[in-house]
């Protein structure tokens, strides 16, 4: 590594990936320095995070919440922005090495596109980025010379164990998901789901947005078609196993039948802190597993489920929208965005927010060649959609 700290701009600071990201910064700061933190509405947090990290600028999103900000105490150095303008412009200046893209959904897709476009290296966990412009991004990022490292636990696995072999010889992806907290569930059951219920998640601690997508495998949906673009993967080299104690969290397969796993406890530090030190490795404060105590690890193919018609539809959704591209990403990444708000709103039951998504990407026009503009306009015609949809039902 270089004698110079590593220059972080983290979008999303406050988020679940934000905070464990500045942990992995506050660890090594000879490492590593946060210029530019950014928020949407979390100011308190974000006014806390400044005065204790001293970046060169803090950017609050919302207009509103920016009013709200607490200045006393921030270095006179630090400069204060708002809006989205001003996240594309700070991910773009000089001093900026890496960009962590952790603002949650689409909204995040305007910060990436601009560090990718400048050519930064990005530490990709916005997962819509690559869910709504995944063909965009990537071939902005090869004529930029930008690089795109995986934050998300198994596309970090992913990338690590793509490294044990050539890339002609890869068989297929094994993508892992913990099934969340209903996998065993009945039809029934899955109708009297609350949101307290669905906010508890058995193994991660993430955000509200992404609990719930765990919760309908929704989560999954999105990471298969973020797969497909970040690993230039066609559709049917990536499969889905069911792993509920979330250790392993995904695998490769090469030509010759091995299978190369990457292993570690569920803590999001550790796939953060590899992105930040790539290509090197070092100490961090990220759980390890402790093998001097007995565990075991399951896995069940989603398709033996009697339930998989209705429990694991959001992984075959995942996998046809993969394999189709064009728009039907953004579609689906839009229409659930409002479907997860609807459910928390308590205006949509869990059990149908994977149909009410599949209905909204089913009644779109598609186009196999969008430009990033139809793609914004679709994401916000998914949402109305969907609010159509519900009003309706």
């Amino acid at each position: 590594m270089s004698d110079r700290p590593k220059r972080v701009a983290l979008l999303g600071s406050t988020g679940s990936i934000g905070c464990s990201a500045l942990e992995v910064i506050a660890a090594a700061p000879a490492r590593f320095e946060p210029v530019v933190l950014s928020a949407h509405c979390n100011v308190e947090l974000l006014a806390d995070q400044a005065r204790r990290f001293r970046p060169r600028m803090v950017i609050v999103t919302d207009g509103a919440a920016a009013e709200r900000l607490d200045r006393a105490g921030l270095s006179p150095e630090t400069l204060v922005a708002e809006g989205i303008d001003a996240v594309v412009e700070a991910v773009a200046a000089d001093d900026v090495d890496v960009v962590v893209s952790a603002i949650v959904g689409s909204a995040g897709l305007r910060g990436t596109w601009a560090a990718v476009e400048a050519g930064k290296t990005v530490a990709l966990a916005n997962k819509e980025s690559l869910v709504h412009a995944g063909p965009l991004v990537t071939r902005l990022a090869a004529e930029r010379g930008a690089t795109l490292l995986p934050v998300d636990s198994e596309h970090s696995a992913i990338f690590q164990a793509l490294q044990a072999g050539r890339r002609e010889e890869l068989r297929r992806v094994v993508l892992t998901a913990s099934g969340g907290p209903f996998r065993t569930y009945s039809a029934e059951q899955l109708a009297r789901v609350t949101v307290d219920d669905a906010l508890a998640h058995p193994t991660w601690s993430m955000g509200r947005k992404i609990t719930i997508d765990s919760a309908t495998l929704m989560n999954k949906a999105l990471e298969i078609i973020e797969a497909r673009w970040l690993f230039d993967l066609d559709a049917g080299q990536i499969d889905v196993v069911i792993h509920p104690q979330s250790i392993v969290h995904s695998m490769v397969e090469f030509c010759d039948g091995s299978v190369i796993a990457q292993l570690s406890p569920p803590d999001m530090k550790l796939p953060i802190q590899y992105a930040l030190t790539y290509p090197d490795r070092t100490p961090g404060v990220a759980e390890r597993l402790d093998f001097t105590q007995a565990m075991t690890l399951e896995f069940h193919p989603p398709d033996a489920s009697p339930e998989w018609p209705e429990r694991f539809d959001a992984i075959r959704l995942g996998l046809e929208v993969a394999e189709r591209g064009g728009t039907a990403g953004a579609v689906l990444g839009g229409a659930n965005e409002a479907a997860v708000a609807s459910f928390l709103d308590g205006r949509l039951p869990f059990d149908r927010i994977v149909p009410a998504c599949r209905a909204v990407l089913e009644n779109h026009d598609f186009d196999p060649n969008p430009s990033l503009e139809q793609l914004e306009r679709l994401d916000t015609w998914a949402r109305e959609e969907m609010n159509r949809w519900i009003a309706a039902s």
